[in-house]
């Protein structure tokens, strides 16, 4: 795919890719939307051209395109887009779009995601919970892992920073399964439930995820574009401090849009990652950092 990439790279347009899925963006002023979807629609007609030369086929129908914009800021009537074009047809912006297993939607809250969780999950308990006299309380702990647990933690970090009441959602479907293991009661108490089964609360969940993702890309094998976002804190007016001794922090990004600034991946793992102790920080290799952090958060959570 690297011809392809480099045509792409012609047009001021920025591109990922996984297998056959192949994703075009770029960020734009308001006043320049209207340029914006024309050089996409100059690089669209490029792909397909490449495409056909090369013997392949550019699926115009399986094809979306999503104008993603903030929810605290309104737009006037008709001064945003409804469409790009592609091959012989008008592709009309969605409001989410499913990206490997993950529903964004055009505000990136990530609502509708945790809604399709939420679904999926109690549906899971439900069915576990029809079966359960059958099963020993490891079994059910077993299809509560594979079947709850595994929807919840699925790229979980994208969490950070979301509406709190979309965490709590969670933490409910969470709880239940708890519960299902132990047969308790509606209103039992469910943190006696979670300190046994040592499962993380999923608020906890979602930093412990962003924390082993910051320690395998800052000093293992991790991503090259995730690396690169991770800067080591190195003040030379901090020589005198406490912290300067600490090398293995990282430095926050001044922001000036805290709602979404915070949830991007170089904050949001800078904030994670300092905010855990210096003997969870410097850890030798990734599974004593991973069983120091799980004991720390675990204490701290419950």
């Amino acid at each position: 795919m690297n011809p392809l990439f480099n045509l792409v790279k012609q047009y001021p347009i920025d591109h990922h890719a996984f297998a056959d899925d192949n994703q075009l963006y770029k960020d734009s002023e308001i006043d320049q939307i209207d340029t914006t979807v024309n050089e996409m629609e100059d690089c669209v007609v490029a792909v397909k051209a490449w495409m056909t030369a090369n013997k392949l086929q550019l699926n115009d129908s399986k094809t979306e395109s999503m104008l993603v914009r903030s929810q605290y800021r309104s737009f006037p009537e008709n001064s945003l887009p409804s469409s790009i074009h592609v091959g012989d047809s008008d592709v009309n912006f969605v409001s989410s779009v499913t990206n490997l297993g993950v529903t964004f939607d055009h505000f990136l809250n990530l609502s509708q995601h945790v809604q399709n969780i939420r679904t999926i999950a109690y549906s899971n308990v439900r069915k576990i919970s029809s079966i359960r006299h059958y099963l020993t309380p490891q079994a059910a702990q077993t299809l509560a892992c594979s079947l709850v647990l595994s929807r919840i933690d699925y790229c979980n970090s994208l969490f950070y920073g979301c509406d709190q009441k979309l965490v709590e959602s969670l933490q409910k479907v969470q709880n239940s399964a708890a519960k299902l293991i132990y047969r308790s009661k509606k209103f039992d108490h469910v943190t006696p439930l979670l300190r046994s089964l040592h499962w993380l609360p999923v608020s906890a969940r979602i930093r412990y995820k962003l924390a082993c993702i910051c320690f395998s890309a800052k000093f293992e094998d991790g991503p090259k574009y995730l690396k690169e976002l991770l800067v080591t804190y190195d003040n030379p007016s901090d020589y005198n401090l406490r912290s300067r001794a600490d090398s293995r922090k990282l430095e926050t990004l001044e922001r000036s849009l805290p709602s979404f600034g915070d949830r991007s991946f170089a904050s949001a793992a800078a904030i994670v990652w300092n905010s855990l102790p210096s003997s969870v920080r410097h850890s030798a290799s990734k599974d004593s950092f991973r069983s120091s952090l799980k004991t720390h958060l675990f204490r701290e959570s419950l």
